[in-house]
């Protein structure tokens, strides 16, 4: 009988199978996402009245970069800070000045203000893989677990942004794992079913 694979080494794998197939999907997303369809990431005007921020991740190396696709989609944006011993977003600004957060990772100061989950509209998540049920494999720090284990964060969409080869059938869950709403590749977007 062979044992299932750690989570520790499915992160390796996983890390090397989102870094070969990472320029597919950048392409996509560096010509503008052409043919996604998600109502909340639709384009609009500077300064048009919305349903609020898109929640971005700084990107860290071999992960895709959304900062351009969605600076020129005109809607508002917010990147994640972890700070005393929790993650947060903050409101972001193309040009923006950033700081290291606790995790060494570009993040708005505190000065900018914490958003509550009511003054987001999506959660554009990292991720090294998801399943089928959206049960997310990140990097094991449990910043994004802890985060949408409150309720209220739990309302917010929330999408994995990685390639399609990382998407499998079926990943482990830990108990404290929260399921994502569906992910983003360069095949386009897939929502999965709401749950109760």
């Amino acid at each position: 009988m062979t044992s299932s694979p750690s989570k520790a080494d499915l992160r390796r794998h996983f890390r090397q199978l989102r870094s070969r197939h990472l320029p597919p999907l950048q392409q996509w997303l560096d010509r503008g996402a052409p043919g996604l369809d998600h109502p909340l990431l639709q384009p609009r005007s500077p300064g048009a009245p919305g349903e609020g921020a898109v929640g971005l991740a700084w990107p860290l190396a071999g992960e895709p970069d959304l900062r351009g696709w969605l600076q020129a989609s005109g809607l508002p944006l917010a990147l994640p800070a972890v700070a005393e011993e929790r993650l947060r977003y903050r409101p972001w600004r193309p040009g923006q000045s950033l700081v290291a957060d606790a995790c060494g990772i570009p993040a708005p100061p505190a000065t900018a203000g914490d958003l509550d989950p009511h003054q987001l509209a999506l959660l554009l998540i990292p991720a090294l893989a998801i399943d089928q049920r959206g049960v997310r494999l990140g990097y094991g720090g449990g910043w994004y677990d802890r985060l949408r284990a409150d309720p209220a964060w739990r309302r917010r969409p929330a999408l994995a942004v990685l390639p399609e080869a990382c998407v499998v059938a079926e990943l482990p869950r830990d108990p404290w794992d929260v399921p994502l709403d569906g992910w983003i590749s360069e095949r386009g977007f897939r929502q999965l079913a709401a749950r109760p």
